[in-house]
């Protein structure tokens, strides 16, 4: 059976101000606050908000002295919230029958993991996905630049493509009650779809493409003044927009024993590789663990036309946890970076590297 992402397909992304988005970014900030101070540390964090309060809660073990509060504060403030929030530690050490099997090397967690990439683009992404995040970043970056000051800090985007071709660009985005719906069309057109659509396909957007922003009519509550927000809850955001399979497990707030996490990385890391190298214009990797096992019980990477490349792995990856883990530098302070736009396609983390084959 072949693997190709076909050329109709709908992918979104979300703002940083998004409430999902805000716990995943604060469960990170705790993940590479642990880690600044003690490498080794072990870290589940769970983060979840709700009209004024904000409860963290996992397990950690680490010899890192950290206060959950105030990073989970500086962040919300840091993304451009300003209203108190009630804070609620719930965290405790990692469970000891967890432990025995990921001290000699073992898999944090059973599960299912995938890595994809495509020649596509310069990210090695669908141009989709890549269109979707730049649209929401730019959201962000019109809002921090003080250039729209109506702008608030939550917002969704979302592209359509019909036949290869750009059929729907949507954007939803968090306004102050005093700005016109007419006056948001216009300028998020003229200041953020246009430029962007430009800078990511080479062209500004057809005229049949239709362009919807904030098409309720108004978005003036957002966060968690509106939502609930979870940790880990836009996993198809955070990969690969739901156009590659997902084996379920979020990344945000995990360490690096956690394959869900380090395993998907080591997945893409691969797939981007092969891609690269030539090997195959798409490419997916899948792998699966037992918990405690430090042998996966499978990794496959097949190309765009179903055939097997499997066997060019052999030798040259190495899918054990703690090889992942000193192959790609897992255990820095990184992680904060990925918890809003996406963990893939970005210059800089270790993942993302190309390397000779």
């Amino acid at each position: 059976m072949s693997f190709i992402i076909g050329k109709t397909y709908t992918v979104e992304s979300v703002t940083s101000g998004h409430p999902d988005k805000v716990c995943d970014q604060i469960s990170d900030a705790v993940l590479d606050a642990c880690l600044a101070q003690d490498p080794m540390s072990r870290v589940a964090v769970e983060t979840f908000g709700s009209h004024g309060h904000l409860v963290i809660g996992g397990e950690v073990t680490t010899r890192a002295k950290i206060d959950y509060a105030k990073i989970a504060a500086a962040i919300y403030k840091k993304i451009g919230y300003d209203k108190p929030l009630e804070i609620k530690v719930v965290v405790a050490e990692q469970s000891p029958d967890i432990a025995m099997g990921v001290d000699t090397g073992g898999a944090g967690d059973q599960g299912i993991m995938y890595g994809y990439a495509s020649d596509e683009t310069p990210e090695y992404l669908p141009t989709g996905v890549v269109l979707t995040h730049k649209l929401a970043e730019g959201l962000e970056a019109l809002r921090k630049s003080k250039k729209v000051k109506w702008l608030k800090p939550d917002g969704k985007t979302q592209v359509t493509y019909i036949n290869g071709k750009l059929k729907t660009v949507l954007v939803s985005c968090q306004h102050d009650k005093k700005v016109t719906q007419e006056e948001i069309k216009k300028v998020i057109t003229a200041k953020l779809i246009n430029p962007i659509v430009k800078k990511v396909t080479g062209k500004l957007p057809a005229k049949d493409v239709n362009i919807l922003v904030n098409p309720t009519g108004s978005f003036i509550p957002g966060g968690f003044e509106a939502d609930a927000g979870l940790t880990g809850r836009k996993i198809m955001v955070d990969t690969y927009g739901g156009l590659a399979p997902h084996g379920g497990g979020a990344f945000s707030g995990k360490d690096l024993t956690k394959v869900d996490r380090s395993a998907a990385y080591m997945a893409r890391y691969v797939a981007k590789n092969l891609v690269a190298n030539g090997y195959a214009k798409q490419c997916l990797v899948s792998v699966a663990y037992a918990i405690g096992k430090v042998e996966p019980l499978m990794v496959s990477a097949t190309d765009e036309k179903g055939k097997d490349l499997s066997k060019i792995l052999e030798g040259k990856f190495d899918f054990r946890p703690k090889a992942i883990i000193e192959h790609l530098g897992l255990r820095q302070p990184i992680f904060s970076q990925t918890a809003a736009y996406g963990h893939f396609g970005k210059k800089g983390l270790p993942w993302e590297k190309v390397v000779r084959m």
